[in-house]
C-alpha cells in the first residue's frame, strides 16, 4: 500500500523555475497549509476474503519537523503491517520515509516493501540544478541485485509520498466531477504514466464509529501494458486538512481497504465533520 497519497486541483506540471531563481527547490514546491509537524494518523486495514471483509492489520503515518542536508524539512513516515496469522491471505509490511523541504519539494525517498512473496527497496535522491529536476535512483531487487541510475527532467518529478503531501495542499473547490490531473510519479526504476481523477463529493460514516464526514473522492490511475488500472480510490476530508478517511486498494492479489481509526496533531479544525 502506498498510501498515500492524495487531494488535487488543476495545476500545470511545468515548473515555474523563473519565479524563484535564488532558491534550490521551491520551484517544485507549494505553500503548506494542510499539515504540521507532530501530525499522526492511524488506520485499520481490511482484506476481502471470500466476499467477507476481514481486519488484517494497521497502518500509520507520522510527520515531524527536522533538518535534511542542512535545510529545514518535514520527515513523513508511512508504516503498514498485516498480522502474521494472515500471511497466507494477505502479506503487507511496508515502510516508506520521505523528506521534503518546508515548501513540500521532495529531497529524499525510501521504500522498503514486503508485498506477498516480494521484498524490495527503492531509494531516490533529489537535486535541482537550474531549470531541472535531477534524480539519483537506487533499487534493490528481490534477488538482492543493486541497480543505480541518474536521470534529469525539465518537469518536477515526485514519488508516491511527496505527491501525497503536495496534493493535500491543493484547492479542490474549483474542480468538476470527472476532471483528470496528470501526475509524474517515479520509483527507483521508471517514470509512471499516471493521473488522478476527481469523482465528486460524498458524505459517509467512518467505519466502526458514529462519525460522519463530508469527503472528496479521487481515483489514482496508472497506464500499464496498454490498459488503464485504478490502483487506489480515496476519500479525504473536505476541509483545510485533507486527511485521508478511507482508501480502497485494488491489488494484484485482491482488494483491500483502510479506514481512519484515530488522529492527533492536525493543523486545522475538522470542519468536514457532520454534526
Amino acid at each position: 500500500m502506498t498510501i498515500l497519497l492524495f487531494v488535487i486541483c488543476l495545476l500545470s506540471l511545468s515548473p515555474a523555475w523563473a519565479q524563484s531563481p535564488n532558491k534550490t527547490t521551491s520551484a517544485c514546491g507549494i505553500e503548506n497549509t494542510a499539515f504540521q509537524g507532530g501530525e499522526f494518523l492511524a488506520y485499520d486495514l481490511y482484506f476481502n476474503w471470500k466476499f467477507v471483509w476481514v481486519k488484517v492489520g494497521f497502518a500509520s503515518m507520522s510527520t515531524v519537523k527536522t533538518v535534511f542536508s542542512g535545510q529545514e524539512a518535514y520527515r513523513t513516515s508511512l508504516i503498514t503491517r498485516t498480522n502474521s496469522k494472515f500471511d497466507g491471505l494477505f502479506t503487507l509490511r511496508d515502510t516508506l520515509v520521505s523528506y521534503c523541504d518546508k515548501d513540500i519539494a521532495p529531497l529524499y525517498h525510501r521504500k522498503g516493501a514486503r508485498e506477498g512473496d516480494r521484498y524490495y527497496i527503492d531509494e531516490l535522491w533529489y537535486s535541482y540544478p537550474p531549470n531541472r529536476c535531477h534524480l539519483k535512483m537506487h533499487a534493490i531487487s528481490t534477488r538482492g541485485e543493486h541497480e543505480w541510475q541518474e536521470k534529469e527532467y525539465q518537469d518536477c518529478i515526485y514519488d508516491m509520498m511527496s505527491i501525497f503531501m503536495r496534493a493535500r495542499n491543493f484547492d479542490a473547490s474549483t474542480m468538476k466531477e470527472g476532471d483528470v490531473i496528470p501526475m509524474p510519479i517515479t520509483d527507483a526504476s521508471s517514470l509512471k504514466n499516471s493521473w488522478l481523477k476527481y469523482r465528486g463529493k460524498e458524505t459517509f460514516k467512518l467505519d466502526g464509529t458514529k462519525d460522519k464526514y463530508r469527503a472528496l473522492v479521487f481515483s489514482f490511475i496508472e497506464h500499464d501494458n496498454g490498459k488503464n488500472h485504478e490502483l487506489i480510490r480515496f476519500y479525504v476530508t473536505d476541509d483545510q486538512n485533507h486527511i485521508p478517511l478511507r482508501l480502497d486498494m485494488f491489488l494484484s492479489f485482491g482488494s483491500a481497504k483502510a479506514f481512519l481509526r484515530t488522529y492527533k496533531g492536525v493543523r486545522s479544525p475538522l470542519t468536514s465533520k457532520v454534526k
